[in-house]
This record gives structure tokens, sequence and C-alpha cells, in this order.
């Protein structure tokens, strides 16, 4: 089986693209563009994993006390000396191990994480215990073994922890430093200019001139992809200038990998970044059907990809969430990421087009989902108000109160 080219991933006629048929051919696109580098443990969270996590030790590496009490030897009898177990003399801390041996018919005093003192088999909490006259009186129910962390059952040695394309959560850098790792090879921090385009559009804090409007995009995409494995360029806001746009454009290009555009990507009079990209690459439409979001831009330019998003800030939202997070995620190496629905009842009823993929802005009320009022791909306040996103699928034709709907929410969305 040969591998799509770029070519064959982004061309598509002029009809409506199925959403299913859009996420396959972005996944086929999105090979890894990063090359990889070591870095020190407390600089990998969110890092992408570049080789897999390999234990070279058992953890814990000796067999260990897993609470304060006492160790001794479980008689093959089991407990049923009412009298108890003579004390020995001496103990066993953490960092510092019993250098002796138990006897049979004693017990010693262990702390928790000692290493378990020779002839030892089991631990007996200090709260179950009575102590009186130099003798230790234990619960008879107690088994063989207990309390007792064994050498390598936390992990093996030579047990792969972590697969390569992974991203470093606080939990994986904990697991690699228990390992004893000091540095981690990870791949490099994918490049991304981002920027948006436009006359009427303004930057936040500056005056505002009369038809214009602040650039809310940028700032949200910019903070969307602060949680993401990439280095980011912020391009500003380009006017609508050929030659400004034409230069913008070339120089980011050979220094990046994507180039994130929001507005101006599309077909009009002053769309200069289309004519940019198509004199010294190629630029594709897809209108996807997907609501929000139908139009978007998919190209190539020099060494960097392109992702022209939609100007309504919803719909640039949504297609960031649902389609480039995970082609981005896939470009710098890691593994593609399909979010995971929950199925929750609806709260709501409505009416949907078939054929056409839409994700509505929703919250969780008692346990059910109920649908954001103002659904507008314009209207802003919609993500703000909502607590995710839920899918409604193409053949979908209704909603009624107690369907059950998948349901994404934004932390599983990234966000």
């Amino acid at each position: 089986m040969t591998t799509p080219s770029l070519q064959d991933c982004f061309t598509y006629d002029r009809s409506l693209m199925p959403f299913r048929e859009a996420r396959r051919r972005l996944r086929a696109a999105a090979t890894c563009r990063v090359g990889t580098e070591t870095v020190a443990l407390d600089h990998a969270v969110g890092r992408v994993l570049a080789t897999p996590l390999t234990s070279s030790r058992d953890v814990p590496g000796f067999d260990n006390v897993a609470v304060d009490g006492w160790a001794f030897a479980m008689p093959e009898k089991g407990l049923n000396d009412t009298a108890g177990l003579e004390v020995q003399a001496g103990r066993a801390a953490a960092g510092h191990p019993f250098s002796g041996k138990v006897s049979p018919g004693q017990v010693l005093r262990v702390l928790t994480g000692a290493r378990m003192p020779e002839g030892t088999d089991t631990v007996a909490l200090q709260e179950e215990v009575a102590l009186e006259d130099g003798r230790v009186r234990l619960p008879a129910a107690l088994r063989r073994g207990a309390n007792r962390r064994r050498r390598g059952e936390d992990v093996a040695c030579g047990a792969t922890i972590l697969e390569t394309g992974h991203i470093l959560r606080p939990q994986d850098i904990g697991i690699a430093a228990e390992l004893g790792e000091a540095r981690i090879e990870v791949f490099k921090e994918l490049k991304i200019a981002i920027l948006s385009c436009g006359d009427e559009v303004h930057e936040p804090g500056s005056r505002l001139a009369e038809g214009g409007l602040f650039d809310a995009n940028r700032p949200m995409l910019k903070s969307f992809l602060a949680r993401l494995p990439v280095a980011v360029t912020d391009l500003g806001i380009l006017p609508d200038d050929a030659a400004t746009v034409r230069h913008t454009l070339a120089a980011a290009a050979g220094s990046h990998d994507l180039i994130l555009a929001s507005g101006g990507a599309s077909q009009g009079d002053e769309d200069h970044i289309v004519r940019a990209i198509a004199d010294r690459g190629s630029m594709h439409f897809w209108r996807i059907a997907l609501k929000p979001g139908r139009p978007l831009g998919i190209g190539e330019l020099d060494r960097a990809l392109v992702i022209g998003l939609p100007g309504n800030p919803v719909a640039a939202m949504v297609c960031s969430l649902v389609l480039a997070r995970p082609m981005i995620l896939s470009l710098a190496g890691a593994a593609w990421k399909e979010p995971r629905a929950a199925m929750l009842p609806s709260a709501f009823s409505m009416k949907k087009h078939a054929g056409r993929r839409e994700y509505v802005r929703g919250r969780l009320e008692s346990g059910r989902l109920q649908r954001v009022a103002r659904q507008g791909s314009g209207i802003l306040t919609s993500l703000v108000e909502a607590d995710g996103l839920i899918e409604l699928d193409d053949d979908l034709t209704s909603v009624r109160p107690g369907d059950l709907l998948p349901f994404l929410s934004f932390e599983e969305l990234g966000i």
C-alpha cells in the first residue's frame, strides 16, 4: 500500500466533504515534521516522548515495608500463640536497614519504606498489635506476606512504561525520575507561525476605527496552542496588502513547520494569503459538511503546511479543537488522538440537517446536556458559557430529551 502524497490528501472537488473524510485526509498528511533533542527532566512536561521509556531497574529495588509496625517470620502453623512474640533489639527504617537477622519467634520494629529485615516475611500494622512486657501480641487473622512490598512489583527491570509519541504528564515525569532518569529524549517543538489578516482587524487595547473589530481569534488560538508541544511565532495582524502578505508568508514558510492563519484565507478580492501561497506553493479549499466551520483552507508553502481557519471566532475554535489539534500533535511526533466522548442524556430538543456534522455548545446541568441558547458562529459567548461540545453525527436529524449524545468536554479537547 502506498502512502498518499500531500497533494492527494489536500485536493478535493467543490462539493461538501464529509467530516470523516476531512479528518481522514488530515491524518494521512500529518506525519512527524520535527527532529529530536534531549532535555532535562524538569523541562520535559508537555513534550512528546521520542524513544520508549524503558526501565533499567526494578521498582522498588528491594522488598520493603509498607507500614509502620513489626516485622517477623510467619510461623508454619500461623499465629496461634496468644503469648505473642519476643521483641528483638534494634529497628529498621527507610534508608537505615537492620544489619542483623531476625530470629524465629521474634519481632523487630520497622518503619515505612525500610528494607525488609533478613529472616522476616510479614509486617503487622502497629495499630493492630499489643505490646506487653517485651512481647508483641499479633492479630490472628494476619496473612503471610502482609504489608510487604515485593521487589519490582511496581516496575520490573526491562519493562516499557511509555511508548514513543506519548505526551509527558507530571505523573510520567515522576516515574522517569523514579527510574533514575535525569534527562529524556523528546521531539523538538513544532514551529508554528500564527497570524490574523484584514484592515478591519485591530489589536486589543488599540484605538478601534469605525467599522473595525478587535482581534479575538489570534489571542484565543495562541492560548490554545500554549498547551501543546509547539513554539509559536506571532506574526500579528497583516493588512490587506498583497506585497506585505507575500513577504511575511515567504519568510515564515522558510523557518516554520506550520502557518495558522485566521481570516483572509478564503477566495475574496482581499484574500491575499491565498494568492501568496498559490504563487509559490499550493492552496486547496475544503467545504466541509461541518457546523460551525464549513470553509477550511489547507495548503503548502515551501517547507510549511498552512491551515486557513474560518474568520468567525467560534468556527475558528471548533475547527482548531476537532481538526487542527490532532493534526498539530501528529506533526509534533505524538500519536493521532481522537477526543473521547462521554455519552450523556440530552435535556433539549432540536432539528438538524442530515449529512452534516454539528458541534453544539453545551453545558452539564444535573448530569444532563443542555444546549447553550445562542449558537451562531460569531457568538463567542456560546463558548464561554459552555462546558464542552455536543457532537451530532452526520446522519442525525433530530434530538429529543433523554437521547444519549456524545459530549466532548473542553478538558478532553485540551482547553
